[in-house]
């Protein structure tokens, strides 16, 4: 790479050059307020005597064999003053200035525009992108009438040559100005990685969207004939399936495509990085790449236009958009897949798009947090497709009427009760639309467009009892007029759609009702009922609520399914069956005191009900710890002091169970303690994983530890290599955990590997028996946090660990998985440099601490 400061002219001038725009860059985009700037300049050049003005830098990579300079930064600039030239040459050529050198006008053309001895198409330098080109290229070739007069390179080239002809200085003033730029050039060879140089130029820009940084990174490393190639082929068609009606770029669809790929979300601004990340680590090749995308922006198209090609889903999609409902877009992308594949119907998309729509419009009214929606979309396909039997639409169903809190589908109870008491008039001006079109068009096949008509204001959404009440609506509502007034107003029973004047809003019932356009002749469907009332009073509003209510319940249906996952029914004994011998079996789940609970292990129930039992009278296991002598029952199983036993767990502050110990010895145990707290030893249930099952998970555990075993037999080498001869992994082997722990000279303390389905990790583990020490070690690193992340360059997760005895530093690698052979070598490589940068800098600062660690 070389770069030098020359004259802008100087680097332009030579008929034999090129100056190519590649595919992948951005259209022109100077306004007319930058060339304006750039003009003024250009006199206070001429009117303050400077020998020079800087005009930034210009980044080319340089063909030899063909002259071209392809330019990767500093297009608009170099645009902008071929414009200003062709501007000067085409004013002294019609006339319109003067010059006093009379070899200006051919001089400004062949020196620095065009190449006069290559036949038409060929003779101009600059080669400008798609519809740039053709505009560039008429201001050669065409009468001014048949320029392209909405682009801006036309645009501009008018301002330059209108502003030339008021003369506020003179062409050859002008010429000379423009003579006094200056530019940094930076030629690029091939073998310097233009890529990596046009990031660090760009990729921090205002100016260049998610979208265009990864139409870059996608096309700037192919030879140019394979960029205009693909381009045409593939990211034009992309980014016309993917412009939406707002015109965004490709960004979000990118966006989705990520999320639909990685089940997990990018941020806005870290799309770029993400994409590259996914393409990198996957080793996909350009054009396998850009078919994947175009086949899915074909799809993302269809939700963007609502163009399916059935009436019910296209209409649904059409609501979607206009509620501007997009979370649920990556998992539309997959049943579109889907269905394209014949895996399924149109009655099926047909049902899941009910049920989407149901599912959104419920929890819109019942108030449920929005939070959840993302992770719930990510995932719904995955959650689907681990369900075995029925149907796809089923096991849906099943799923979204199973999630809990911030993720539930609201019941029919609770959106009965939510709707009859919303404020619906004060909803969101999308929502409140949206609710009254599906009032009038659900379950007809006269649909009218609501949307439009409400739009244009042919309908309103409008108050029957009015807003501001008169003396009569008083004397009609009765007594309590103002609580009827007050709690009813903006409720669903008393707001419809009405294309009557608004003058009559607050004019008596019956005048609304015989009004023109009024209830009883407006057309619209929703006001049958209300036409049928000759008052309306607290009767009619509840009774119409009610209604309403109810057929919301229809439009908007809870997703009912009889579709129930496969279970077998576990074996179950309880502890006071002392007679079974449980050696051997596997323990499911328990139930204690009629609770339902998770277990890992026989170890896990063993410390939990031991748990349950202390937290209901903690003096009774608390004496036994304290007991020294051994010819007290249990009390050598119970104990204050942690090196007591070699096997144990906490269950309280300071208070240790004995956990070595075989599935009928902790039996026994909890019999004897059951005695102690007067339980029954019937509360306490066991559920048995049959056989079959325990073989299945056998084996898919002896799979998983396999599995790992490859891996780290695959990646040790690496990690080694990177740590040195007596490294802290010199003494390692590969094991069946996730995990794989180097060691450095401080008990307890190591750093590990970690290697899992959806991540490579590594961890810095501060893990002595002695917890104060453990926080000691982190509190000292967190003090210099901002050194270390800085001399690393990455931002690492630190996790104290408040209620555990360990600390973790950690930094992760996502969007690979163990799982995938071809991501082997980007995790062993990633865990081999990380893991030794992580040691080499956080080890130094815990020497005054442990002065015999290896730093």
């Amino acid at each position: 790479m070389d770069g030098k400061a020359i004259r802008l002219v100087q680097y332009l001038e030579g008929s034999d050059k090129r100056f190519i725009i590649p595919v992948y860059q951005r259209n022109y985009s100077w306004k007319k307020d930058n060339c304006r700037q750039l003009y003024d300049d250009l006199i206070r050049v001429i009117t303050n005597k400077r020998k020079m003005h800087f005009f930034g830098s210009i980044v080319s990579v340089y063909n030899s064999s063909y002259e071209e300079y392809l330019v990767i930064d500093g297009q608009q600039r170099l645009t902008t003053i071929s414009l200003l030239l062709l501007a000067i040459h085409n004013a002294l050529k019609d006339g319109k200035v003067k010059s006093d050198d009379d070899k200006l006008e051919s001089r400004v053309l062949d020196e620095y525009l065009v190449d006069k001895y290559e036949p038409t198409e060929k003779r101009i330098k600059l080669k400008a992108v798609n519809k740039d080109l053709e505009a560039f290229t008429k201001l050669f070739e065409e009468e001014p009438e048949d320029y392209l007069h909405d682009s801006d390179i036309t645009l501009n080239y008018e301002y330059f040559y209108d502003r030339i002809q008021k003369e506020e200085i003179t062409a050859d003033q002008l010429f000379d100005a423009i003579k006094k730029l200056m530019v940094i050039n930076i030629t690029v060879s091939p073998e310097d990685n233009p890529q990596l140089i046009f990031e660090s130029l760009n990729s921090t820009g205002v100016d260049l969207t998610e979208g265009d940084k990864i139409r870059n990174f996608i096309l700037m490393g192919l030879e140019r004939d394979k960029q205009e190639e693909f381009y045409k082929k593939y990211w034009v068609k992309i980014e016309l399936n993917t412009k939406g009606d707002n015109n965004t770029d490709v960004s979000a669809f990118i966006r989705d495509y990520l999320s639909m790929k990685n089940l997990e979300t990018p941020s806005l601004d870290k799309v770029y990085p993400v994409f590259k990340l996914h393409v990198q680590g996957k080793g996909i090749e350009t054009e396998e790449l850009l078919q994947d995308l175009l086949y899915h922006s074909k799809n993302y198209s269809v939700l963007l236009k609502a163009n399916f090609g059935d009436e019910v889903v296209d209409a649904s999609i059409a609501r979607l958009n206009h509620l501007e409902t997009v979370v649920c877009r990556p998992f539309y992308l997959v049943v579109l897949d889907h269905y394209k594949n014949d895996e399924l119907s149109i009655q099926d998309v047909r049902a899941i798009s009910n049920v989407v729509e149901n599912y959104l419009f419920r929890r819109n009214i019942c108030d449920v947090a929005t939070n959840a929606l993302n992770k719930i979309f990510l995932l719904l396909d995955r959650d689907i497709s681990k369900l075995e039997g029925s149907s796809y639409v089923e096991r849906m169903k099943y799923v979204l009427s199973m999630k809990k809190e911030s993720g539930r589908f609201p019941t029919d109870t609770e959106f009965r009760q939510a709707l009859s008491e919303k404020q619906v008039y004060k909803m969101r001006g999308r929502y409140k639309t949206y609710l009254f079109e599906r009032y009038e068009n659900w379950g007809t096949d006269e649909i009218k467009d609501v949307y439009q008509r409400i739009e244009s204001g042919k309908y309103t959404i409008e108050h029957i009892m009015p807003q501001h009440l008169t003396p009569a609506w008083e004397e009609a509502l009765g007594q309590d007029y103002k609580l009827v007034h007050e709690e009813w107003l903006h409720r669903l029973g008393n707001l419809t759609l009405t294309a009557y004047n608004s003058t009559y809003s607050n004019n008596t019932f019956l005048e609304k009702r015989d009004a023109e356009n009024g209830f009883a002749n407006s057309g619209i469907r929703m006001n049958i009922e209300i036409a049928k009332k000759d008052k309306w009073t607290l009767e009619e509003i509840e009774e119409r609520s009610d209604r309403m209510v109810e057929k919301a319940i229809s439009i908007w249906s809870y997703p009912y399914t009889n579709y129930k996952p496969a279970e077998k029914e576990l074996e179950s004994v309880s502890l006071d069956d002392d007679d079974v011998d449980l050696t051997g079996c596997t323990l499911a789940k328990f139930s204690f005191k009629n609770a339902e609970q998770p277990a890992e292990s026989w170890t896990d129930m063993y410390v939990k009900v031991l748990k349950m039992l202390h937290s209901d009278d903690a003096s009774l296991l608390t004496r036994l710890a304290y007991e020294n002598d051994v010819n007290v029952d249990l009390s050598t199983y119970f104990s204050t002091n942690e090196n007591a036993f070699n096997s144990n767990s906490e269950i309280a502050a300071g208070i240790y169970v004995l956990t070595g110990l075989s599935t009928q010895q902790k039996a026994s145990v909890l019999r004897r303690v059951f005695k102690l707290y007067g339980v029954d030893a019937s509360e306490l249930v066991f559920f048995l994983k049959d056989q079959e099952t325990e073989e299945k998970a056998v084996k898919s555990e002896a799979a998983r530890f396999e599995l790992r075993r490859r891996y780290w037999s695959f990646a040790l080498p690496y990690i080694q290599k990177e740590h040195g001869v007596n490294g802290s992994f010199s003494n390692v082997h590969p094991g069946k955990d996730n995990w794989l722990s180097g060691w450095f000279g401080i008990s307890g303390f190591n750093v590990s590997c970690v290697a899992n389905y959806d991540l490579a990790r590594i961890d810095f583990y501060m893990g002595k028996s002695n917890r104060d020490l453990n926080k000691q070690a982190f509190d000292l690193l967190v003090k210099h946090k901002s050194e270390i992340e800085e001399e690393l360059g990455v931002s690492l997760n630190w996790d104290r660990g408040e209620n555990i005895k360990a600390s973790f530093i950690s930094y992760a690698l996502n969007g690979v998985s163990i799982t995938n052979e071809t991501d082997w070598i980007r995790m062993a490589k990633f865990h081999a440099e990380w893991s030794k940068k992580i040691c080499d800098v956080l080890l130094p600062y815990l020497k005054d601490l442990y002065p015999d660690v290896k730093a």
